[in-house]
């Protein structure tokens, strides 16, 4: 995996070494989006509920929101009992929580509808979703693929598209060519290739987890319709059906304003959309090794192996 994510990274910095930057250079600067960018942030993806019909802070209640909230999530009090102390994990280290709430002070990334959250789930939808919850119930750990995509770390939700933010790894570097734009995921190391050429999307018999994406240039704004998902990737309880329009703009040479649109008749009520100002950084972005030294998937299914065997024992025995 790490040999084939360096020989990808390799290919598209050589590709953007031996394009001349004339292209890029020549649209004022502002449709240039390389860089490292992060999108870590306070502030929650759907309003809370005790934020209802509120959809602005003021500064001074950003400033006590952002407080609030990096007492409530500080990884590094020990002052409950002992499963809770194992529970959080990491210490604050580890974490990279942002401070957008600050500069937005937005009370929610979704922007639509107005309450700030997500639509409901069709009918079919939540038959679906579950059914997912039964299967995982029954079959924890039959084996890795009884597991989710985040366990078996073949896809996170940071990768998108959207894009949203966790609770660390939020880092983005993007690259682009005068057909192509590169996002390289911190998370998983995925690498979004986004064509810009104008070619079409895939046939719908080739379906993705990340879906299909396609770009094209509205001014100064990157748009990126993506399609073509599987059911597999059930993005907030959605579908194959999915389809996700992005919008990156370089508001300033240190923010690039980014918007997502998500739209899906078959899983939710209604389209949704929302948004986040993702912040320049310096980098540099380090591999994510998520299996490396992760015994985790390991213990899961060990675990239950030993379990069937017990299980197996009692019944010969009760015989």
């Amino acid at each position: 995996m790490r040999q084939r994510f360096m020989i990808l990274v390799s290919a598209v910095a050589a590709v953007v070494a031996i394009v001349p930057p004339a292209p890029l250079a020549g649209q004022a600067g502002r449709r240039d989006l390389q860089g490292i960018w992060t999108n870590a942030t306070l502030t929650p993806l759907e309003r809370p509920a005790e934020l209802a019909g509120k959809e602005f802070f003021t500064p001074a209640e950003a400033a006590e929101y952002e407080k609030q909230g990096r007492e409530r999530n500080n990884a590094d009090r020990r002052d409950s009992n002992a499963e809770a102390d194992l529970a959080v994990g990491y210490n604050a280290i580890w974490w990279d929580r942002g401070t957008h709430v600050v500069s937005t002070r937005r009370t929610s990334l979704i922007v639509d509808p107005p309450d700030g959250r997500i639509p409901p789930l069709t009918p079919d939808a939540q038959k679906k979703a579950a059914a997912r919850a039964e299967a995982a119930r029954l079959r924890p750990a039959d084996g890795p693929e009884s597991r989710s995509l985040a366990d078996r770390c073949i896809v996170r939700g940071t990768s998108g598209p959207p894009m949203l933010p966790a609770g660390y790894n939020n880092y983005y570097q993007i690259l682009q060519t005068p057909e192509t734009v590169a996002i390289l995921v911190e998370m998983v190391h995925d690498t979004r290739i986004i064509a810009t050429d104008g070619r079409p999307h895939l046939g719908q018999k080739i379906r993705q987890l990340l879906g299909d994406s396609r770009g094209r240039w509205d001014g100064n704004t990157l748009v990126v319709e993506t399609t073509n998902f599987t059911g597999k990737t059930n993005f907030r309880g959605s579908g194959e059906h999915l389809r996700v329009v992005e919008r990156f703009t370089r508001v300033d040479e240190s923010t690039l304003l980014y918007q997502f649109a998500v739209d899906d008749p078959q899983s939710f009520a209604r389209p949704w959309s929302g948004e986040i100002p993702m912040k320049k950084v310096e980098g540099p972005l380090f591999e994510y090794a998520c299996h490396e030294g992760n015994s985790s998937m390991d213990n899961i299914l060990s675990i239950a192996r030993d379990e069937e065997a017990a299980e197996a024992a009692g019944k010969k025995e009760a015989r």
